[in-house]
């Protein structure tokens, strides 16, 4: 067989292969929210909206990225992501942390590190920390209405009834 018989067929193989391989392992890539489990992490701590992240598992650097900036309340606490968020992860213990923000009277404090114990969850702003169950964050909120939401938007009778200080069935 000559040279050019043999070499066509490698060449179409190797094309083949290199355009396979790449797909079948971006198969294989978490989510951003598994990556926080693989993490021990509840996925709650992050917005529904996120469209990409980057990890370095080697060092634990990570970016998060979001749309837009992200608010929403969740009871008492106002929350803000902003469009990127960076830290490092290692299992238990997100440090370094930058890009979400929690309004405490009339200040917005960054929280700069998420350690979890057990079944809880502390979030430190640096002078301060605050204790959650890890419960509270099994789901994800929704930028812009938190856990009040229908199609993405705040709930109206949630409004209604908060502003009348009494529950409403419709």
């Amino acid at each position: 067989m000559s040279p050019k018989a043999t070499l066509l067929p490698s060449l179409i193989l190797f094309f083949l292969l290199s355009f396979l391989i790449p797909s079948s392992f971006a198969a294989d890539e978490l989510t951003v929210y598994e990556a926080l489990e693989e993490y021990d992490f509840p996925v709650g701590i992050l917005p529904k909206d996120v469209v990409s992240y980057e990890l370095d598992t080697s060092t634990g650097k990570f970016s998060v990225y979001l749309n837009s900036t992200c608010r929403f309340t969740i009871d008492s606490y106002k929350l803000k992501y902003k469009s990127t968020i960076t830290g490092i992860v290692t299992t238990g213990k997100i440090s370094s942390l930058s890009g979400i923000e929690v309004r405490v009277l009339f200040l917005w404090l960054s929280i700069v590190s998420v350690t979890r114990d057990d079944d809880e969850l502390e979030l430190s702003v640096g002078i301060a920390s605050a204790n959650f169950p890890v419960s509270n964050f099994d789901e994800s909120p929704t930028c812009g209405c938190g856990f009040d939401c229908v199609n993405g938007k705040r709930m109206i009778k949630n409004l209604v009834s908060a502003l009348l200080g009494q529950s409403l069935a419709f």
